[in-house]
């Protein structure tokens, strides 16, 4: 049976941020992840974890400046030093949560552009091989351009051609399958492909991002096919609940901490 992490950056956004936590915890979740902590002391998060009996499964590096539009540094050209202090920032509040692996954003740059692509496999390659002493695993996400234009992962295809060439044993990709489905489809049988090398998995409705059940895909089917694939890592749950989180969690049901 998947293990569900509530995405505590779109899910129990009716409380603040270090309550949701436990909000998370009595709707029956085990685990939960983020976008970003950087905004509270690792300490802090790190409390509402061992309080909540909650296990913290993914949170992204940080991604440059978000409110100026940044959306990752790892492809930009002459922002190498920043993230290196990145990732020793990220490893602090890994440290703290005990977490296992860490997303790193690739930033709105041209994956066709020689200079970008270079910079992203320093920055992947670098990123990587820190991770690794700390025994954590460094996850790649490709984005689909409706929701993050001119992102330069924007391509499953790419992701996976990065991560069977540089080889690094804890270099694996998040396979959203939002965004898989929006990109290229045919998601059963990328899930079936792509397991090998898959360290992450994330979930919602296409095409209106909200709670995973119904729209285009049949979760029923998909929740069952990860199973028969052995998947042993977390779901987590990033969609936009269509009213409150609570009232949309009928799905959860069968899966939910008694």
């Amino acid at each position: 049976m998947p293990v569900f992490a509530a995405n505590l950056s779109m899910m129990f956004n009716e409380w603040p941020f270090l309550d949701r936590f436990a909000a998370a915890a009595d709707a029956g979740f085990t685990a939960v992840e983020y976008l970003f902590p950087y905004e509270f002391p690792p300490e802090a998060i790190s409390e509402r974890l061992v309080r909540n009996n909650l296990q913290q499964a993914l949170f992204n590096l940080p991604p440059g400046d978000w409110a100026a539009g940044e959306r990752g540094i790892a492809a930009l050209p002459g922002r190498f030093d920043a993230l290196k202090s990145d990732v020793g920032r990220a490893l602090e509040y890994a440290s703290a949560t005990g977490v296992k692996r860490l997303h790193l954003m690739a930033g709105i740059a041209d994956p066709h552009d020689e200079a970008a692509a270079a910079c992203y496999r320093r920055s992947v390659t670098y990123t990587a091989g820190w991770l690794a002493e700390a025994g954590i695993d460094l996850v790649l996400e490709p984005i689909n351009a409706r929701n993050m234009p001119g992102y330069y992962l924007n391509d499953f295809g790419a992701a996976e051609q990065l991560i069977t060439e540089l080889e690094l044993p804890n270099l694996k990709l998040q396979f959203d399958i939002y965004h898989r489905q929006i990109m290229h489809g045919d998601v059963a049988m990328a899930l079936r492909r792509l397991m090998p090398i898959t360290g992450h998995i994330q979930i919602a409705s296409i095409p209106s991002r909200h709670e995973p059940d119904g729209e285009e895909l049949n979760y029923t089917y998909l929740f069952d096919e990860i199973d028969r694939l052995a998947y042993d890592g977390f779901v987590g749950c990033e969609y936009i609940p269509r009213a409150g989180t609570l009232d949309g969690l009928k799905w959860f049901e069968p899966f939910r901490r008694s």
